[in-house]
C-alpha cells in the first residue's frame, strides 16, 4: 500500500471524473489511491459501436496501469482494482471485493448503472450498454441472430430472431438503434444474402414526447427523420410495461414482437452503502452534494460525475446538472484545484453543446444557439470523439476503422466470438452490474 506520509487521497472509480482529478491534483501535497472495479477505462459514448460491430474493445479502452504510472509518471500514484462496497466515515475507510483502504480524503466518482424502474426481472431478459463487457454481449447476440435467422427455414422464426426494439430515446438509444439500422439497409444484402432487409425490424420506444429529449425540437425531429431513412421505427409517448422474452407489452395495450430488447431508458446511481450513516439520496439514487462537491452530512467526502447531484447551487440548473461527460470533467477539474489551494469555488457548469450520430452522414448537434444535422453534425461528432479518446493509438485506431467503413461499408470487427463457460471464475465478472431495480 502506498505510504509517504503525505495527505491520501482515494478516488473511487477511473472514468472521466476519476482521471481527471488524477492529472489535476497537485502530488507534492498528497498521495492518490485510485480504486476500480476495472483494471482500464472506458470510452461509454462509444460503447453502442462495439455493440454494432464498428469498433473493438481495445479502441476505446486504456489500461489504467499505463496511464497512471508510465505517462503521469507519478511516484506517489496507487491503484487498487477491486468494486468498492462499503466506506466507513467514522474510521476513514473503503472496503472493496478484495480489501480494505484508509483515506483521509475520498473523492466518489462510481458513475451510474441500469436503472430498470421497479421492473427487475428485466435484468435477466434485455441488453445492456453501460460497459463493455454489455457492449460485448450485445454484439455477439446480434450476430448470433443474423446468423440463425439465415439457416432457419420457418418464417415466423426469422422474423422473431430479426426483430430488435431499443427502449430509451436518449443518445444511445438513438445511436445503437440506427446503427441497426444501418446494418439493415447496407450490410444484411451484402453479407446475409440468405435473408431480406425487410425481414429485420428495429424499433426504438420513448416514453416522452421526443426522442433526444435534452437536444432541441429541430435535433429531434432531423433524428427522427435519419432513423426513418435507415427503416427503424420511431414510436414516443409509450412505456414499455412487460418483457417476456418474445414480446414488449406497452402502457397503451400494444404488444411489439421483440426478439432481442435493448435497455437504454435510464440510469440509477451504482451502490454503495455508508456504515453508520443513511444518506438522503437524490433523483436516480444520486449522492447529494454541495457547492464544493462535498456530500452533505460526511465529513472529507466527496463525489463527482454521474453519481452526484448538486441540487439549488446552480442558477441555470436548479435540479441538478446533466449527467454528461463534460459535467464529469468540470466537476473534476474544479475540485481539484479547490482541494490544491484549499478555496471553497462553488461549480459552475459551461455547457458545450449536446450532439448524437444516428449513422453515416448523419447526426446532430446543439451547440449554443446554433442547431447543425446532417453531414458537418457527423464530421462535428466525429472530431469531438477523436479528441476526447485516450492515447495516441486509440485516436488513430478509431479512425482508420471509421475511413474503412466510410467508403466500403465493411468492417473485419463482425466476429462471433463466445467466452468459454469452463473453468468458472465468479470474481470475474462485470460486479457493478448489480442494479437495485
Amino acid at each position: 500500500m502506498l505510504t509517504t506520509g503525505k495527505e491520501r487521497i482515494v478516488i473511487i472509480g477511473g472514468g472521466f471524473a476519476g482521471l481527471n482529478l488524477i492529472k489535476s491534483l497537485d502530488r507534492n501535497r498528497c498521495d492518490v489511491i485510485l480504486v476500480d472495479r476495472h483494471n482500464y477505462h472506458s470510452f461509454p459514448p462509444l460503447f453502442y459501436q462495439i455493440a454494432s460491430s464498428g469498433l473493438d474493445p481495445g479502441s476505446i479502452n486504456f489500461p489504467l496501469r499505463r496511464e497512471l504510472y508510465r505517462k503521469l509518471k507519478k511516484g506517489n500514484t496507487g491503484f487498487s482494482m477491486g468494486t468498492a462496497l462499503s466506506v466507513d466515515p467514522e474510521n476513514k475507510t473503503v472496503t472493496t471485493d478484495r480489501e480494505t483502504i484508509s483515506y483521509d480524503k475520498l473523492i466518489i466518482a462510481i458513475g451510474t448503472t441500469n436503472n430498470f424502474f421497479n421492473m427487475p426481472q428485466l435484468k435477466e431478459k434485455v441488453f445492456t450498454l453501460k460497459s463493455t463487457p454489455q457492449a460485448l454481449r450485445c454484439r455477439n447476440e446480434i450476430l448470433d441472430r443474423l446468423e440463425r435467422a439465415s439457416i432457419t427455414e420457418s418464417d415466423e422464426e426469422r422474423r422473431q430472431l430479426l426483430s430488435f426494439v431499443v427502449v430509451g430515446g436518449g443518445p444511445t438509444g438513438v445511436e445503437i438503434a440506427g446503427a441497426i439500422g444501418e446494418m439493415k439497409r447496407y450490410v444484411v444484402k451484402r453479407e446475409y444474402p440468405s435473408l431480406k432487409p425487410s425481414e429485420l425490424s428495429v424499433t426504438i420506444i420513448e416514453g416522452s414526447q421526443k426522442i433526444l429529449g435534452a437536444m432541441s425540437e429541430i435535433s429531434s425531429h432531423r433524428a427522427e427523420k435519419y432513423l426513418s431513412d435507415l427503416m427503424v421505427t420511431v414510436k414516443t409517448g409509450v412505456v414499455m410495461t412487460d418483457y417476456d422474452g418474445n414480446t414488449v407489452t406497452l402502457d397503451s395495450g400494444d404488444k411489439l414482437q421483440a426478439g432481442m430488447v435493448i435497455w437504454t431508458a435510464g440510469v440509477t446511481g451504482c451502490p454503495l452503502e455508508f456504515i453508520g450513516h443513511e444518506l438522503k439520496r437524490g433523483k436516480g439514487n444520486r449522492l447529494i452534494v454541495d457547492g464544493m462537491n462535498k456530500i452533505k452530512g460526511l465529513q472529507d467526502i466527496y463525489a463527482v460525475g454521474d453519481i452526484a447531484i448538486m441540487p439549488g447551487v446552480d442558477p441555470k440548473f436548479p435540479d441538478g446538472h446533466p449527467q454528461l461527460a463534460q459535467t464529469a470533467i468540470q466537476q473534476a477539474k474544479l475540485l481539484a484545484r479547490n482541494l490544491n489551494n484549499g478555496k471553497q469555488e462553488e461549480f459552475r457548469y459551461k455547457d458545450k453543446g449536446t450532439m448524437a450520430t444516428v449513422g453515416r452522414n448523419r447526426a446532430v448537434a446543439d451547440i449554443g444557439g446554433l442547431h447543425a444535422g446532417g453531414f458537418v453534425a457527423w464530421i462535428l461528432w466525429m472530431m469531438v470523439h477523436l479528441i476526447s479518446i485516450l492515447g495516441m493509438r486509440n485516436k488513430i485506431t478509431v479512425l482508420i476503422n471509421w475511413i474503412w467503413a466510410y467508403f466500403s461499408y465493411q468492417t473485419s470487427l463482425r466476429l462471433l466470438i463466445f467466452p468459454e463457460k469452463f473453468p468458472s471464475s465468479a470474481h470475474m465478472t462485470d460486479s457493478c452490474d448489480t442494479d437495485p431495480g
